[in-house]
């Protein structure tokens, strides 16, 4: 019996530790594509870097599941996970050319909160008085930290909000489409349909949008990066994966905290950004609500299972 009891223990520090390394590897990606800010525009390098990402997925799919794994049902549903997801990854991709690392990356940690409120809204889901204080809390943090940065690179500095809105709604169209496929399967498709969304995305860009304007074919050192990201956003995706068949989602969740402190870190270290005190004061009111949500959600499933 104490031998079961270690070897459980073991598998869920095995897990823990795959979440760790994938959460620590998601600001890495960030920096790479932060570093291509003005050398290719932010919807033509997520074209790019989600077109890498497609292909690669697919081979392995059809190594795995063979032409199967392409089949699927109600195609229109992972239409919307690949637009929900261009319209997040675009704006988060702006918001990081612009803005400090740290600061589009506290913002978007909104977004928790905001998957509990959609499921709330979209999925009948229960809301409980703690999502609610969650909520409001977390939203005094954002509008605590977008006031510095609205003042410094005006309304686009409300761009990681917006990407935080996206991808709380590509979360709750994940779990419509959690049963339907493999892990491998619904990657491959979001970022198929991202791919081509982002490709559309780019173009109209270079002609409407002069800031999206792509000054000729990509230097091999951003197609380089992309790929960089392209591999390690997936492989952290995996690992995740991997580390929620090790240990439970409760036991994950507050390590995606670590994300904030290694993006400040590069975002001091590496780009040079100052660390503004008000703009400290609401990422803490964020990362507390979310650490509050996630205690309470855990507290109240225990008393669910008891």
């Amino acid at each position: 019996m104490q031998a079961d009891k270690n070897i459980g223990k073991t598998v869920a520090g095995s897990g823990i530790l795959l979440a760790l390394i994938a959460f620590s590897g998601f600001p890495i990606g960030d920096a790479f594509i932060k570093s291509m800010a003005g050398d290719w525009p932010a919807p033509a390098v997520a074209a790019l870097r989600f077109t890498i990402g497609a292909i690669a997925l697919a081979v392995i799919l059809y190594w795995r599941e063979g032409r199967a794994g392409f089949q699927i049902s109600r195609p229109w549903l992972h239409a919307a996970r690949g637009f929900a997801l261009t319209v997040g990854t675009i704006t988060f991709f702006s918001a990081i050319y612009i803005m400090p690392l740290a600061d589009a990356v506290a913002i978007s940690f909104i977004n928790p909160i905001l998957t509990a409120l959609f499921s709330g809204w979209f999925l009948k889901e229960k809301m409980r008085p703690a999502t609610w204080l969650a909520t409001i809390v977390a939203f005094g943090g954002v509008l605590i930290m977008l006031r510095p940065n609205v003042a410094a690179f005006g309304l686009v500095a409300i761009l990681p909000l917006f990407s935080a809105v996206a991808m709380a709604a590509m979360l709750i169209l994940n779990r419509m489409v959690s049963s339907q496929r493999s892990i491998f399967a619904a990657q491959f498709y979001i970022a198929f349909w991202a791919a081509i969304f982002l490709s559309i995305a780019a173009v109209a860009g270079h002609f409407l949008v002069p800031v999206m304007h792509i000054p000729g074919a990509p230097d091999w050192d951003v197609i380089l990066r992309c790929a960089i990201v392209a591999v390690t956003a997936t492989s952290c995706h995996f690992l995740l994966y991997m580390a929620t068949m090790r240990t439970t989602a409760a036991a994950i969740a507050p390590i995606v905290y670590i994300q904030l402190i290694i993006a400040s870190a590069i975002s001091v270290f590496i780009f040079g950004d100052a660390l503004d005190p008000l703009a400290l004061v609401g990422g803490g009111l964020i990362l507390l609500s979310g650490l509050f949500l996630w205690r309470s959600e855990r507290r109240a499933t225990t008393v669910l299972e008891a």
